[in-house]
């Protein structure tokens, strides 16, 4: 497998601030596509000026991702986070994995909250870990998988949240995934934000609640009206 037979595909809304360094980061690929769900901003120019292309779709990170995965011609397709970059080797390291072990449709990074101390040291350790023991990647960890078992599984599920999620459960049945060294970038704005106990928490009770039965409709609006999207 060689970087031109994959294809990243970059869901952005308002992400001017961020989408150069993170196309720039993949331009290993043989293919970048940023799906702008109608930013306001220069999010789609600084993209294209960057080497993406560049194609519109209604918000949504699973509606957007789909969009890209469909307009994509890459037999392993890549999906990015706007506010994520990839370390230099990545696309180097999905190629040499993906060959080595043919019986795998992917997997996903390993982190760099972007961010000094314990706490964040301690997430990026959890968060790896989930994949190696529970095979559930999340959309923040460059989750790559080949394009048939995307096709397959049906893509991500027309759901507002817990679309990573889903995917993941789905894939966890053709295989386990992978975990690379990468590491994917991540920016730490919603930890900061949010502080790191409260979204810590914030995503943990989401879980829960979906492994319960609550939709992902319900949640999305559950935690809309009181702690933001």
């Amino acid at each position: 497998m060689t970087p031109a037979e994959i294809s990243v595909v970059i869901p952005a809304l308002n992400e001017a601030e961020n989408i150069d360094r993170c196309v720039r980061s993949v331009a290993a690929a043989g293919e970048v596509i940023v799906v702008d769900g109608g930013s306001d901003d220069a999010t789609a120019e600084i993209a294209a000026a960057a080497g993406a292309k560049v194609i519109v779709s209604s918000s949504g990170r699973a509606t957007q991702q789909n969009a890209g995965a469909k307009v994509a011609s890459g037999a392993v397709l890549m999906f990015l986070h706007a506010d994520n970059h990839l370390a230099a080797d990545a696309i180097d390291q999905v190629c040499n994995a993906l060959t080595e072990q043919p019986e795998r449709w992917g997997g996903a990074m390993e982190q760099r909250i972007e961010s000094a101390g314990i706490a964040f040291r301690l997430l990026e350790w959890g968060n790896a870990w989930r994949v190696r023991l529970r095979g559930l990647p999340f959309g923040d960890q460059a989750i790559f998988v080949r394009r048939d078992a995307f096709q397959r599984v049906g893509g991500f599920p027309d759901e507002p949240i817990m679309e990573d999620l889903i995917l993941s459960q789905r894939l966890r049945q053709i295989a386990r995934p992978l975990i690379l060294p990468g590491p994917v970038f991540v920016d730490p704005r919603r930890w900061q934000q949010r502080g790191i106990v409260r979204q810590t928490f914030r995503n943990f009770a989401l879980q829960i609640a979906f492994a319960l039965g609550v939709s992902p409709r319900r949640l999305r609006q559950y935690y809309a009206n009181h702690q933001g999207s």
